[in-house]
Formats: structure tokens, C-alpha cells, sequence
């Protein structure tokens, strides 16, 4: 079903999700739930559309995810208002012209708190030289609408970039001293947290249940180093993994551009550096890292919506303190099943990350119990 935005709904179905969560969770004997709401409109700093074309006119579309009807979407009050700007402004400049018309069938919008757009256009159809000159002609109505956005033209094997493939994202997160502010690279048709303010309220209760941690931090599934960044105050050093080849350089970036000097990003699967930790295997990324030197008692875990695999719940127990991020509260219950018989929830939050859906990020911190 389409999501219907309706700020006058938005409480209700907020206490339908945390009634819900803490439902899940009652037999883990969780601490009172930490709840983060989200804006109720135009909060999602990501958007995609289809293209439908009617003989001259072209129009957005999405599709309805219970009946797969389309329905076409001239506004869309989830996304950013940047985004909600610059889509009439971006067809009105397609529209007069067949080049850029022809064969386009898909439409990306990635926005940031800090004020930046990329927007991403793909098409059935190799892009020549015409293309690349009438979308620059495109590029400069939009600046003088006052809409300052970099364009990417997409086919196969192909991609043309008319002035930055990413946006640099400035986040505000909730420290002990005050606010701190985080510069974040985020690419085109990369992963990012998609609502950004609550990535903000997400990172700021992280930094919080950690606080007084000793030691170093381990963290699986890194991404761009969201997570490694804002809790590198709260540890010695921090070692954190990622497989994507454009999440790890983005990492590498912005640990520069905050000028942070504790954290190392490793570009590993999670079941690879756990092969790597047991002396399964050796490879030849880790050449140059002693990971006997780290003294991780704290691990984080943001794992995908199937959640961590067998072999990593049973690396991860082997730490003192738990960080676990889900996406998906059914396979964080799963592990947790295994994770409760050595550790108990200390902090437990709901980060409404996609309001009026079905969908509920959940976080938890986990101690081991003193009898384990």
C-alpha cells in the first residue's frame, strides 16, 4: 500500500509501533523503551520515482507494494523539501526537449540536512554528447531557480557526472559537552540512513548507552563509518569493517574531514573477519594490523534486515558490551534468543525511521549478566 502522509495520524501509529516493540521484546525483561520520533513530514533525504511517459508529457510514478497499480506523484510529503522543490522544477526542464526525454525511466533524488542534491537520472539508452550538453542546460535552470543540484546520467556501463556524484551531509549529534558536528560523504546509489534527523537522534543515543565504555570498539557492518565516527570519543581506538568498496572510501573521507585519528576501517564482510579472528583464514587486507593489539570489549552491529548469521552471534557474545542497530525487529529477536543467555538489555530504544509504515529500527545495548 502507498504510504499516506498524515501528521494528524502520526502519534497514533507511533504508539500502534512501540505497543508492538514492546510486545516483541517482553520476554527479554527489557529497561523502559527509549522513544524517538520522527518528523512527520519530509523526512526521508532519499526518494525514487519511476518516469511515465504520455505522448509528450512525462510524469513521476510509484507503484502500490499490495496491488503493484501505479499511481503518479507530483508531490511527495516523505521527502525532503529540497527534493519536494527541485521535482516539478526538474520535469518542467525535460519536458520541451526529446533528447532528454527519450528513453528515461527512472528518477533518484539524494538530499542532506546541510542543504546539497544529486539527483540521478537513468536511462534504457547510451547518453552522447547532445545529452551531456542540453542536462548541463538543465543544471543552470535549476541553479537560477535556486536549486543547486549535481546530475548524474545513468545507462549501462555508463555514468556521466555534471558536477559531484555525492552530498556532503553535516549532522548534529547530542554529546556529554554539548552539540558536536559530523561531516559525512554520502554517494549516489550508495546506502545511507535515509531520515536524517533521526540518524542524528540514532547517533546521539548511541554515544550516550556507550558512555563509559573502556577499552576499544569493534564494528561489523560499518557503511560509511555513521556509527564509527560519532563513538570514536567514547574509545581508545575504533576497528570497524564494511565490504562495499564505495562505503569504505567514503569512511576513509570522512574520517579525515572530522579529523579523527583512532578508527581503521577494514573492507571485510562480517563473516570474514570472523574467519579472520578464529584463525580460520588469513588475508592479505589485514597485512599490517595486529588485531592482537585491540582490546575490544565493546562490538556494534548494524547488521542487514536478515541479521547476524550463527557464527557471528557466537563472535559477538564474546564481548562484554553489545551495540546492536536492527532494521528488522523479528531477526534482532532471533539473535537475541541466543545473545539473552549471556547478556542482558540495558538500554532498548525504537527509532521511528519510516513512520507510517509497518517497518521499526530497534536498538539495543546489552552488558554480559554477572553469573555468565
Amino acid at each position: 500500500m502507498s504510504t499516506v502522509v498524515n501528521p494528524h495520524t502520526y502519534q497514533a501509529q507511533l504508539d500502534a509501533k512501540i505497543a508492538q516493540l514492546q510486545q516483541t521484546f517482553a520476554p527479554f525483561n527489557p529497561p523502559s523503551l527509549d522513544v524517538f520520533a520522527s518528523k512527520p513530514e519530509h523526512y526521508r533525504m532519499r526518494a525514487e520515482f519511476r518516469i511515465w511517459h504520455d505522448d509528450e508529457d512525462l510524469y513521476y510514478i510509484m507503484f502500490d507494494q499490495v496491488t503493484k497499480q501505479r499511481y503518479r506523484v507530483d508531490q511527495f510529503p516523505t521527502a525532503s523539501l529540497l527534493i519536494n522543490q527541485a521535482m516539478p522544477a526538474l520535469l518542467a526542464a525535460l519536458k520541451p526537449d526529446a533528447v532528454l526525454r527519450r528513453s528515461l525511466f527512472q528518477v533518484d533524488f539524494l538530499s542532506s540536512l546541510s542543504g546539497e542534491l544529486v539527483i540521478s537520472l537513468l536511462y534504457h539508452r547510451q547518453l552522447d554528447d547532445a545529452w551531456q550538453q542540453a542536462m548541463q542546460e538543465v543544471r543552470e535552470q535549476l541553479q537560477q531557480a535556486g536549486i543547486n543540484a549535481s546530475i548524474i546520467g545513468r545507462a549501462k556501463k555508463q555514468k556521466i557526472v555534471l558536477g559531484q556524484d555525492y552530498v556532503i551531509e553535516k549532522l548534529q549529534v547530542t554529546t556529554q559537552a554539548g552539540k558536536q558536528e559530523l561531516i559525512y560523504q554520502q554517494v549516489e546509489n550508495s546506502f545511507t540512513q535515509p531520515n536524517g534527523h533521526m540518524n542524528e537522534q540514532m547517533l546521539s543515543w548511541a554515544l550516550a548507552a556507550t558512555q563509559g565504555a573502556s577499552g576499544d570498539l569493534l564494528e561489523l557492518y560499518c557503511g560509511n563509518g555513521n556509527f564509527s565516527l560519532a563513538l570514536a570519543p567514547n574509545f581508545r581506538r575504533v576497528l570497524a569493517t564494511e565490504i562495499a568498496s564505495s562505503s569504505v572510501k567514503s569512511a576513509q573521507y570522512n574520517i579525515a574531514a572530522n579529523n579523527i585519528d583512532n578508527v581503521t576501517i577494514l573492507r571485510m564482510s562480517a563473516e570474514e573477519f570472523t574467519q579472520a579472528m578464529r584463525g580460520v583464514r588469513e588475508f592479505r587486507r589485514l597485512r599490517g594490523i595486529d588485531l592482537s593489539s585491540y582490546d575490544c570489549n565493546t562490538i556494534l552491529v548494524d547488521p542487514p534486515r536478515s541479521g547476524l548469521d550463527e557464527e557471528t552471534v557466537k563472535l559477538v557474545q564474546e564481548y562484554d558490551n553489545i551495540l546492536y542497530i536492527s532494521c528488522n525487529p523479528d531477526t534482532l529477536q532471533q539473535n537475541l534468543a541466543t545473545l539473552s543467555q549471556t547478556h542482558e538489555i540495558s538500554r532498548f530504544a525504537l527509532f521511528d525511521q519510516f513512520p507510517y509504515t509497518h517497518h521499526v529500527e530497534a536498538g539495543v545495548y546489552l552488558t554480559r549478566k554477572l553469573q555468565a
